[in-house]
């Protein structure tokens, strides 16, 4: 197994001791460097006439590393460790988000409008009015995140308190990249009726609903349901965002290697919600010869199959292994360490390896660096992250700027083809084939494509 590259995720705050010989902190970064770890900061509280106190940040691959890093401090080094701390678990203390006012209440003028009697007026106007709503309330910005906390990231089934410090980071990300509002709605029930039951009562504070972590297949049925049963837009972002930034690097990779997506041969490995969004949107882009494998292998007409994977049954039958051979491009979204370098050497020339699998792809990119034209994953320490966080805030801006009513097919291609476009010819090289998460210009591309395809569709109310 190739050594993780260390992550901020697990990164420590060491408060060391040291005496005044200047080899003592030498012998400390010697040591954390001895064990694949990296020192991102050295901060000096205090020095007296005997002793140094500092603050070291030190990031680590994992939680194992992470101890290994500090044991070996404590026992090869003179420094005294005197606190450890967790950054993550620190980031996280009394949660990341807060609801904050607009308008500060300076006297009896102000509190006189936002309250009563003033708030009566406006009432009214909506109760009379109902479309009003939109523009005198919060709804025409904010976004209720929904989850069951059956399927959280790589976690599984873990309820819905587990699941709240991952919903209220999905609402970061709607403020910081796209400006709008969200909330964590973490329901204590797992059961479809229920589920849809409590969205559609809730529905009236917000503009548009973002399902998350709900495991497969009943996050299909609750997300049909309820864009049957509303009138605000339903995403379930485990589906179709994965694939809208999938489609959108696929699109890319396969113009560098001069391969096109009618053409080549897929395969897709995970067979759960994002897969079969990912072949879904992929088929409607042009895809025309896929092939999805489940832990058994591949989804084939004998096979004991789902609904929704009986879309993509095929009569070949075998291993992911048998999938792959002179197959074009490997789409991941399973488990760490299902592909070896023996599957890839035996994929078509100029393949395209997505190993999208977190926190441990289905392969280490180093292993098959010289095997494959482009490798893409879903982590931030590689090139070519493939990561929601490109589609979700700018769909949702855009459906809610032309207040559709639902989301469609044609707007996710949109979304994809926006971001794809962000990379230009010149740009494109194996390890740039999508935007930074952080390119300030992607919310605001797909936002306008999509709203765009939304008034073309007729879809759009403002």
């Amino acid at each position: 197994m190739v050594q993780l590259t260390p992550t901020p995720a697990y990164s420590l705050t060491l408060r060391l001791e040291t005496s005044l010989d200047p080899t003592e902190l030498g012998t400390v970064l010697q040591i954390i460097g001895g064990q694949h770890g990296q020192v991102d900061s050295i901060t000096l509280i205090e020095k007296t006439a005997n002793k140094i106190l500092r603050e070291l940040v030190v990031v680590a691959a994992s939680r194992d590393h992470a101890e290994a890093i500090v044991n070996a401090v404590q026992s090869d080094t003179q420094a005294t460790v005197l606190e450890v701390s967790d950054r993550t678990f620190r980031l996280h203390e009394g949660g990341k988000i807060t609801v904050k006012s607009k308008h500060p209440l300076q006297g009896y003028d102000d509190l006189a409008m936002a309250y009563t009697p003033g708030v009566g007026r406006v009432s009214q106007a909506i109760a009379d009015d109902p479309d009003l709503v939109h523009k005198l309330t919060i709804k025409s910005h904010t976004i209720a995140i929904v989850s069951d906390g059956s399927a959280v990231l790589g976690l599984g089934n873990i309820g819905p308190e587990a699941a709240l410090p991952v919903m209220e980071g999905k609402a970061m990300l709607f403020q910081e990249f796209a400006g709008l509002d969200a909330f964590p709605i973490c329901l204590a029930t797992q059961e479809v009726d229920e589920i849809v039951a409590t969205v559609k009562r809730i529905a009236p504070v917000f503009g548009g609903i973002n399902l998350e972590d709900i495991s497969a297949p009943r996050c299909f049925e609750i997300e049909a349901r309820l864009q049957g049963e509303l009138d605000i837009p339903v995403f379930h972002d485990d589906q179709h965002g994965t694939a809208i930034v999938t489609l959108a690097a696929l699109k890319n990779a396969l113009q560098l290697v001069g391969k096109s997506l009618e053409t080549v041969r897929i395969v897709i490995n995970g067979a759960g919600a994002a897969g079969i969004a990912v072949a879904r949107l992929l088929r409607k882009a042009g895809a025309k010869d896929l092939i999805l494998c489940n832990r058994r292998g591949i989804l084939s007409v004998q096979a004991d199959l789902t609904p929704a994977q009986q879309e993509f049954a095929v009569a070949q039958t075998g291993t992911l292994a048998d999938a792959l051979v002179d197959a074009d491009v490997f789409i991941g979204l399973s488990a760490p360490g299902v592909l070896t370098v023996e599957m890839v050497q035996r994929m078509a020339k100029e393949a395209i390896v997505f190993a999208m699998a977190n926190p441990v792809p289905e392969i280490q990119p180093e292993l098959i660096s010289n095997h494959v034209a482009v490798v893409a994953t879903g982590r931030s320490d590689y090139p070519n992250q493939i990561n929601n966080v490109l589609a979700f805030p700018g769909v949702f801006k855009g459906t809610l700027a032309c207040r559709a009513p639902r989301m469609t097919a044609e707007m996710f291609l949109a979304a994809a083809e926006a971001i794809a476009a962000l990379v230009s010819p010149s740009e494109l090289q194996a390890a740039y084939i999508i935007p930074s998460v952080f390119d300030p210009r992607v919310a605001a591309a797909v936002a306008q494509a999509v709203a765009d395809c939304g008034r073309s569709l007729g879809l759009a109310r403002a």
